[in-house]
């Protein structure tokens, strides 16, 4: 009988209560090799316990709960008046079954309204038990002295039965019990090396789990709330191996790995020591290793490993950080600056070998120092995330997965364990056989978080595990960074978000300087990396040509019109060449909205548009312009009237209909300023070079209006609002904020669940501003970057995004909340 589920529930929690009674005689036939004994203090109120709690609640959709229902249903019409036992006991290769033991009664067994029973006696060696069938499931019953003992296992009674003398009740187990709380419902005893046998049966072959590695005993309070499972109690060991001998005499202190960790952590481990000698001294015994003192990490305090978009880093807290950084100067070399904190690389890869029981398989590549904490990476994106979290207080300590653990633990120990529901849903994935996994995965885990806490005692661990519904707070206002990726090379072109049509969220496009086009998930992984002929230009539109939902990626080069499918191949025919290169940024027009599209394609003076299959439209006769082109194409509509404006190089500004002739003819000449063409107000709207806008209407008259801008002002509009940079002001809507001194991009407007969004990119300084449509800045604006921002939700949970160039060779994405 397999009780995978319910031993999974019980490895996974430890915790601690103390105190004295008499010596129960309640182990005597106990099996010495009970991998897992739970003494029930009030039956009624233990199957009230279970009951009531929702986590469990959860677990009864899976099938395992159907399978365990069933052989455990004589438990209904159980009625214990005094303490029992269940014990389960591995009787063949990762099959279990249970005994059950206590004081026999007369209202014990009450099958009265049970159907489907049948109950026998049998003999075994001139002894007499009874079989019980209930619901094609068999149980048997042995009364021995005053105890009765209820089996699932025929085998377990014939044992019980041919036992002459009371075996002796390890000692470490009889102490737990004697001394184990009497008020709680149950508490649970497991004996490690016994137990291998119920996580093998759960667990792949290749998991790092194993509980006999922790320690000898565990002894576990079972407390429940509706809303939370938690096991605390005792664990104890007499072995130097054990993983709780690390912190036998060692104190503990504050965690801290929370003030660093980014918001977004998966999860974090934090191991303090008060005493680091006393800890490398048990760190050797429990290694194998020969006694050595260290110089290097005497200082040390905590270890802390945060756990980000399936990356590991490490802090260190020290009281002596300048003696340990003196010491990685011997091998380290400046990477790179970020935000004002220096990268360090590092050629030593094992540098944190001395904390290797609590380090496995970290390689020291890269590290910085935040406040008097260092910090060590495998890889930089992850560094440069936690350094920005940090800059920006978007930290752990702020997440409602920490203040809901908070509630539940002491401010010391000298482990914490904290796991996000992703975390929690990562390790059944990977961990667990997957006829496990698949099962488990009914259990809703979107809303539970796993706490571990061990503070180290005199001989023993007070140890708490605990399962807890994440309590929901109040929105934090914070923009918190998501991830950084970075390039192969620096990047060439404006990040910028794309619709994935399958799962309808976004991803990111970008260029690097070796002309790599890149495809970048929703969590910051690169799908796809494509070489191509040349720098992009402009914004890379999405298109769907064949009319079914699936979106392509249209662009220029400057020698080339390409369309490329999600992943990153050609669609035929649209890998057009241009002799002469020189093209300029692709216009796309769907003039009725149907997915007709055409594609309007600059080089120097003249325009060739292109239909869906990638011919040319006849229709279209635009001839050669009087002088170069010096603006992308813009399609308008205004009262039922399509307009395509665009400027040229000897100061006309262009206005044509669909099929290229003129709409407009403005005689006016001017010195365009460089910014693109809008339509605001109803009219066909741009700057010249001494900030004068102009505004040409329908009958092409102009209007102008003296802006008293600069020659690099920046210009942006939609139908209604009109955005100004000018030096370090910018306009919205005619309100005007002045920013600090710095080198200012051009302001881009977002218009996003109906309601404006202005950015603007100090490039000087490194900072990104965002205003609403009444020029008040968002809260905790501005953050870090180094370009303009695309802005939208891309994985629409109604909360945005902002994608910016980060270093010059990478990106970062951020989180408004």
């Amino acid at each position: 009988m397999k009780f995978k589920i319910l031993t999974f529930i019980l490895i996974l929690f430890f915790s601690c209560k103390k105190e004295e009674t008499k010596t129960s005689s309640q182990l005597d036939y106990i099996p010495q090799n009970a991998s897992i004994i739970i003494k029930i203090n009030d039956f009624d109120l233990f199957k009230s316990e279970l009951k009531n709690n929702n986590f469990l609640k959860e677990y009864k959709q899976t099938k395992h709960f159907a399978e365990l229902k069933g052989k455990v249903n004589l438990f209904d019409y159980l009625k214990p008046e005094e303490e029992s036992i269940i014990s389960i006991i591995e009787v063949g290769k990762e099959s279990f079954e249970f005994l059950l033991k206590t004081k026999t009664s007369i209202k014990l067994l009450d099958l009265n309204e049970a159907t489907n029973k049948t109950i026998e006696e049998l003999t075994y060696e001139n002894y007499s038990y009874n079989k019980i069938t209930l619901n094609s499931e068999t149980f048997y019953s042995y009364i021995l002295n005053e105890s009765v003992f209820i089996t699932s296992s025929q085998l377990l009674i014939e044992n019980l039965i041919r036992t002459k003398e009371i075996p002796e009740v390890n000692s470490d187990l009889k102490k737990l019990y004697n001394t184990s709380n009497k008020t709680k419902p149950a508490v649970i005893f497991i004996n490690s090396l016994n137990s291998n046998s119920i996580t093998s049966s759960l667990l792949n072959e290749n998991s790092a789990f194993k509980l006999s590695d922790f320690s000898d005993w565990v002894s576990l309070d079972l407390l429940t709330e509706q809303n939370e499972f938690k096991l605390s109690g005792i664990s104890n060991s007499n072995s130097s191996t054990k993983f709780i001998s690390l912190f036998e005499n060692v104190k503990p202190l504050k965690n801290n790995t929370p003030l660093y960790a980014p918001i977004n952590s998966e999860a974090i481990a934090s191991f303090t020591f008060d005493n680091f000698d006393e800890f490398h001294k048990n760190n050797q015994k429990y290694l194998e290793l020969k006694a050595t003192k260290d110089t290097v990490f005497n200082s040390a305090q905590e270890i802390g490993i945060i756990y980000t978009n399936n990356k590991k880093s490490v802090i260190l807290e020290s009281y002596n950080t300048d003696h340990i950084t003196e010491y990685l100067t011997l091998f380290s070399n400046k990477d790179s600056s970020y935000q004002g904190n220096d990268i360090l690389s590092l050629n030593k890869k094992d540098l944190l070998i001395a904390f290797e029981s609590i380090l496995p398989d970290f390689e020291t590549n890269y590290y910085s120092v935040i406040e008097n904490t260092i910090v060590f990476s495998e890889d930089i994106e992850t560094l440069q995330n936690i350094i920005s979290s940090y800059k920006n207080e978007a930290t752990f300590e702020k997440s409602s997965i920490y203040n809901t653990s908070k509630k539940s633990i002491v401010d010391e120990s000298n482990i914490l364990l904290i796991a996000s529901p992703k975390a929690i849903e990562d390790f059944i994935n990977d961990d667990f056989k997957s006829s496990i996994s698949n099962d488990i995965k009914s259990i809703d885990f979107a809303n539970q978080i796993l706490i571990g806490q061990v503070v180290s005692d005199h001989n023993f661990a007070h140890t708490s595990i605990i399962l807890k519904k994440e309590i929901s707070q109040s929105e934090v206002n914070m923009t918190t960074p998501l991830f950084t990726v970075r390039l192969d090379s620096d990047i060439a072109t404006q990040p910028q978000f794309v619709t994935n049509y399958r799962t309808r969220k976004k991803e990111i496009i970008v260029q690097d300087q070796d002309n790599n086009l890149y495809l970048i998930s929703t969590e910051g992984k690169v799908l796809w990396k494509k070489q191509l002929d040349g720098k992009v230009q402009g914004k890379i539109e999405q298109v769907d040509i064949y009319k079914n939902g699936r979106l392509q990626f249209a662009f220029t080069t400057e020698n080339s019109f390409l369309i490329l499918d999600r992943n990153g191949k050609t669609v035929e025919p649209f890998n057009i060449q241009f002799d002469g290169g020189d093209l300029k940024e692709l216009a796309v027009f769907d003039y009725e909205n149907n997915k007709d599209y055409r594609f309007l394609i600059t080089q120097n003076k003249q325009l060739k548009m292109y239909d869906n299959k990638g011919e040319i439209v006849n229709g279209f006769n635009f001839k050669d312009a009087s002088s170069p082109i010096t603006s992308t194409p813009k399609h308008f509509r205004i009262q039922k009237k399509d307009y395509i404006a665009f400027s040229l190089k000897d100061g006309t500004l262009k206005i044509l209909s669909r099929v290229g002739s003129d709409r407009i003819q403005v005689k006016e000449k001017m010195n365009f300023s460089g910014n693109s063409i809008f339509k605001y107000k109803n009219k066909i709207s741009t700057t010249d070079s001494a900030g004068v806008l102009h505004q040409v209407d329908q009958n092409g008259a102009i209007t102008k209006s003296d802006f008293k801008l600069n020659k690099d002002h920046g210009l942006y509009t939609t139908s209604n609002t009109l955005v100004t940079m000018n030096d370090n002001v910018i306009s919205i809507k005619g309100k005007k904020t002045e920013l600090e001194l710095g080198l200012y991009s051009k302001p881009i407007i977002f218009y996003i669940n109906n309601k404006i969004y202005v950015s603007v990119t100090d490039i000087q300084n490194q900072k990104i501003y965002l205003f609403d449509s009444n020029s008040n800045p968002i809260q905790n604006f501005p953050i870090y970057g180094n370009s303009l921002i695309d802005l939208a939700d891309i994985n629409n949970d109604k909360k945005l995004e902002l994608v910016a160039k980060d270093l010059e060779n990478s990106l970062i994405v951020y989180k408004i909340n």
